[in-house]
Parts: C-alpha cells; structure tokens; sequence
C-alpha cells in the first residue's frame, strides 16, 4: 500500500474510532480561499492546542473546488473553508463534502447557518448594508435595497455587478422580488450611479466624504476595520459614515449577510484530525479571534462583536440558503449586466 492511500485509512479508521488519532497523521490539510492575517493566527491557535499540524492551500474558490475534484481520491484535502454561500453549495454540488456530524456544531451553530444535510456549516457572516454620509444624514425613504432603484438611491457607488458579494445580493432579490421586479431594480440601480463601478468596498465609501458619491453599498466588515485603526483618518472616516440595515420592517425579509463556511472533504486523509479542527472552529476562543480579528459577525450567536460592529447597531438577518443563492447566481447576474450595471 502506498503511503497516500495508507494515511487515509489510518485517518478514516480513527475517525470511526477503530484507531486512536494519533495513529494517522498528526496534520490538516486545509484548502482555503480566505487570506487573512486573523486566520493564520487562528490556525496557529488549534496546532498550540492540538498539537496537529494545518497545512494551508490558498486559491480561488472554485479553483479549488475543481483542483478537489480532480484530485480525486488522492486528494490530500481535509478541509475546505470558501467565503459565500452559493460557492459552499457548488462545493456541495460537485461531491466534494461529504457530512460532517457533530454535537458541537449541532448546539453551537443556528440551523440556519448550516446544511440541512451537515455538509457544510458557517463560521462567520459579514452584512450588506447601505453607507451614507452623517453630516448630510440619510436620504427620506430609503429603508430597503429596492429603495436603491429610487430617488432615494441617487449617487450611489458600487463595485462590478459580477463580483460574488453583488451577485449574492441579487441572487436574493431575484429569489424575493422575481426576476421582472429584480430586472426593473437593476435598471434603476444602474440609473442612479455616480460613477462607473470601480475598486473594491472601501472605494466605495471613501468616495462619500470626498463628494463622489451621496451612498455606497458594502460589507459591514470593511467598515469596521476603520473603526479598529489606530489612525485619526481612518477612525474620523469611521465617525463620519453612517449604516442603514435595509429591510428591517415588520415582515420583510432582513438585512442580506454572506457567510464563510467550512466543509469536511470527502476523501479526507485525515478525517479524524479534521473533525477536531472542524470543531474547533465552533470553540469560544476561535469564533472570539474570528470576530475580533476581522471584523466580522460570528457565527455563534453569543460570541464577542467587535467594537466597531456594535457601534453599527445590531439588525435582524435575512436567513441564508445557499441552495437558491446558487441557483439564482447566473440568472441574477444577467439581469444585473443586461440592466446596465457592469
């Protein structure tokens, strides 16, 4: 037997207990599409505490997907962690995840931020939100995302229609409003730009300030790590803007949030070390270094906000399913590049 195909049974057999888990391999492969700084020292974290070795992969996400699935079974990954729903669910729909049972999962992570069938689970959620500015105060009647579409929505900044974070949003929409509505909005969206899609969120709501635009639309967590600079530019650009959480009335949907989730590879080598790690990421100490050091929303619901986030206000979430998102990824993005939004 091959030293490949002799690690994975070894890891598979501690996995369903016929072998202690030091018998397999003392590592985790991870492949991973998020690069940030909080993570490395997250993963640093579980191998002081485990004693496990991670091995990082970084790439695109559906790089990875496709280099998980031609690997085949001699994949060596373990894990699989991707930022966005609807790329958790073509992880999924490519037959890469396999379940993933886990009591800590189960009473750590709300129902709503798993999948039905365990094959993936969120660990950490980050909102969409409309950004204006405070010394002009927000516009009358803008309270929802369709509002964008409307006189409330002029000179509004926002990146490309095709980048996942828009696509995700619209996905929603399209699954909301149906796609005659979600088409008419796009236009409209289109319509009140100050300026041609550019740059990344920052870009957005730097433009605020400096007159570029009257409205930006960007992920809490951008924001808020102006909020947790030491520099007075950045903290007085974090005092000046100001966040709607769209789609707060009684009975409407919530405020859209995306999620990075985390999934157990099917062919994991070292299935029983994963599960640890898996865990793990559900832990106090790893949602709390998640939240605090990228600004982001965990997703245990009573681990610690960053500062910065609750000075944003709290919001009621629209529930995620990644299964429509998916489904809705291509035809949302259509709308969005037909209406005139690039």
């Amino acid at each position: 037997m091959t030293a490949r195909p002799k690690r994975r049974l070894l890891g598979l057999l501690a996995a369903i207990g016929l072998l202690p888990a030091a018998a397999g391999a003392q590592e985790v492969n991870l492949y991973s599409s998020r690069h940030y700084d909080s993570d490395r020292a997250l993963y640093e974290a579980f191998t002081k505490e485990t004693g496990i070795r991670l091995r990082l992969i970084e790439g695109d996400a559906d790089q990875l997907i496709e280099r998980i699935r031609s690997e085949g079974a001699n994949s060596p990954a373990d894990v699989f962690i991707t930022v966005d729903a609807a790329r958790l669910a073509r992880a999924a729909g490519a037959g890469i995840l396999q379940p993933f049972k886990s009591a800590a999962v189960e009473t750590r992570i709300p129902a709503a931020l798993r999948s039905k069938d365990g094959l993936w689970f969120a660990i950490a959620q980050r909102a969409r939100v409309i950004m204006y500015d405070k010394e002009k105060g927000a516009p009358a009647g803008l309270a929802r995302y369709e509002d964008l579409a409307g006189p409330a929505g002029a000179g509004l900044c926002v990146r490309s229609s095709n980048h996942p974070y828009n696509v995700s949003l619209a996905a929603s929409i399209l699954a909301a409003d149906g796609p005659e509505k979600t088409e008419a909005w796009a236009k409209g969206v289109a319509g009140n730009l100050a300026r041609p899609p550019q740059g990344g969120d920052r870009d957005q709501f730097r433009a605020i300030p400096a007159g570029q635009c009257r409205l930006a639309l960007a992920n809490t967590y951008y924001l808020a790590a102006f909020g947790a600079s030491q520099k007075p530019d950045d903290q007085a650009l974090f005092k000046r803007i100001g966040v709607v959480f769209p789609n707060q009335g009684a009975g409407d949907r919530g405020t859209h949030v995306n999620i990075s989730g985390a999934g157990l590879v099917r062919t994991a080598p070292n299935a029983a070390n994963a599960a640890r790690f898996l865990d793990f990421l559900t832990s106090d100490q790893a949602q709390a270094m998640i939240a605090l050091g990228n600004m982001e929303y965990p997703a245990v619901p009573d681990a610690p906000l960053h500062p910065a986030l609750e000075a944003m206000g709290r919001f009621r979430a629209e529930p995620v399913d990644a299964e429509t998102t998916n489904a809705n990824a291509a035809p949302a993005l259509q709308l969005l590049q037909r209406a005139g939004w690039r």
